[in-house]
């Protein structure tokens, strides 16, 4: 099923993500990572945290080589970086849930991740280039964080205005076309 997923500046998207518990991985939960999954192939994106669909738990679900071919999402519960190195930048970084933006974002160039399966197996690994900078982005998410926030101010508040403006024109639009 395709969940909405929620657009700045819906305020659950702030939320810090609680841990999710061995005995909370149930049907639901694997059909809500399903669900996410189809989710994040449909909008087309390379990753999806459950705060964006307005769960806050920490779940997220990755597949940054997909093709219409070839889908193999990763989901991961409680995923955390345990290890950074270097920095560099992220080009034209988009999100989801951030419409009609892309900027440039400093990101660690290396990161250790620690996380466990639907399984409830430990696992932990290194990523570089566009998968790293996706775990640093998802579990951004997880923090109640999103991309925005780690571009300069001027730039984000050029965004906000414009948002904020797209909305207004939105709700207007919906107004007029009501019969009463």
């Amino acid at each position: 099923m395709i969940l909405e997923v929620l657009h700045f500046p819906d305020p659950h998207l702030r939320e810090v993500a609680e841990p999710v518990s061995k005995d909370e991985v149930t049907d639901g939960l694997r059909q809500l990572a399903a669900d996410m999954a189809e989710t994040m192939y449909d909008e087309p994106g390379i990753g999806l945290a459950a705060t964006q669909v307005g769960v806050a738990k920490r779940l997220i679900v990755m597949d940054v080589d997909w093709s219409e071919e070839d889908r193999n999402p990763r989901v991961l519960l409680n995923p955390e970086i345990v290890e950074t190195e270097g920095r560099v930048i992220s080009e034209q970084e988009g999100c989801l849930s951030v419409p009609d933006y892309k900027a440039d974002v400093e990101r660690h160039q290396r990161v250790r991740v620690r996380a466990r399966t639907l399984e409830w197996e430990e696992v932990e690994f290194d990523a570089t280039g566009l998968e790293a900078f996706c775990f640093q982005h998802e579990i951004d998410h997880l923090d109640g964080t999103l991309f925005i926030d780690r571009i300069s101010r001027l730039k984000r508040d050029l965004y906000v205005r414009r948002r904020k403006k797209q909305l207004r024109l939105e709700r207007e639009a919906n107004t007029s076309k009501s019969p009463f």
